[in-house]
């Protein structure tokens, strides 16, 4: 994966239903998203040269600019077709494709009302978030003192732009003390989330895994839930408490980014890559590349 700044390549991105270079994709220093966090995304992965679940990820797209208070300006099979455009004008094999909507510069102003909402999608290389020894043998997560909000208090539902603020300190926290992320309770006091994938424990052969009432059902969780049921594994989805973690044999996250990722250590508990963890990752796989991995 190139390590030029994301401002700074060749190429094109997909800005408001056409092709601009990659380099003039801009937006005003007074857009309202800006400013007030109106603005939503998606992550989507690209797996030999094929979008995994694009229609999933283009109906919550539109759901969380709903649930914003604004409405996309493209419709899903609109968004598929640029999506599809686009991986093909970067010549993606196996990457990642960012859709963005956000409201624009007509108003600087609390209101959001009038403004007009912009939309992009980009794409580029990115095999994987972790290197292929932390993919293995897992990565460590620091518990942070950040939470994730009630549903009363935030859009919990909505892949907002604006919550991810939460998960940009704690993760910062959790990376300058040595981590690679961090876990996050949520305002209760329950196991969340890590600050960009869903959490799962295994206990005794089974999953358990957060209710998300206060965080993203993300889609690869979803997918693995699937992938669990068909493959005879007990899955118990529940409100789960921090103590909880020193019953675990076993640990792991789930993301679009992340795919099926193991989690070695949450602050001086260390858990091992066990054969659910590893079996999942395996099904994962094999579903997102449609071959059969050895």
């Amino acid at each position: 994966m190139t390590t030029t700044a994301f401002d700074d390549r060749d190429g094109v991105i997909w800005l408001d239903g056409a092709f601009v270079p990659w380099r003039d994709a801009r937006l005003h220093v007074l857009s309202h998203g800006l400013h007030y966090g109106g603005g939503v995304f998606e992550g989507i992965r690209v797996y030999d040269g094929r979008a995994f679940k694009p229609r999933e990820h283009f109906e919550r797209f539109h759901a969380s600019a709903r649930e914003l208070g604004f409405r996309v300006p493209f419709d899903a099979t609109e968004l598929d077709a640029a999506m599809r455009e686009t991986i093909r004008r970067q010549d993606i094999a196996d990457g990642y494709i960012r859709p963005v909507a956000w409201r624009g510069s007509e108003q600087i102003s609390v209101s959001g009302a009038g403004t007009s909402v912009h939309v992009a999608i980009a794409a580029w290389e990115w095999p994987h978030v972790f290197s292929d020894d932390a993919r293995s043998r897992g990565i460590r997560l620091r518990t942070s003192r950040w939470r994730r909000p009630s549903p009363d208090t935030a859009p919990v539902r909505a892949k907002a732009a604006s919550l991810y603020n939460i998960c940009t300190l704690a993760r910062d926290e959790a990376e300058a003390a040595g981590y690679d992320d961090a876990l996050l309770l949520d305002f209760r006091g329950h196991l969340a989330e890590a600050t960009g994938a869903n959490l799962f424990l295994v206990i005794d052969g089974a999953l358990h895994t957060p209710t998300p009432d206060t965080f993203l059902d993300g889609i690869t969780r979803q997918t693995v839930l699937s992938l669990a049921e068909g493959l005879g594994i007990a899955v118990h989805e529940r409100h789960i408490r921090p103590e909880e973690l020193d019953r675990a044999d076993e640990l792991f996250l789930t993301g679009t980014a992340y795919e099926v990722q193991p989690v070695c250590a949450v602050d001086d508990r260390t858990y091992k890559v066990g054969e659910v963890t590893s079996t999942l990752s395996k099904a994962y796989t094999e579903l997102t590349r449609a071959v059969t991995v050895p």
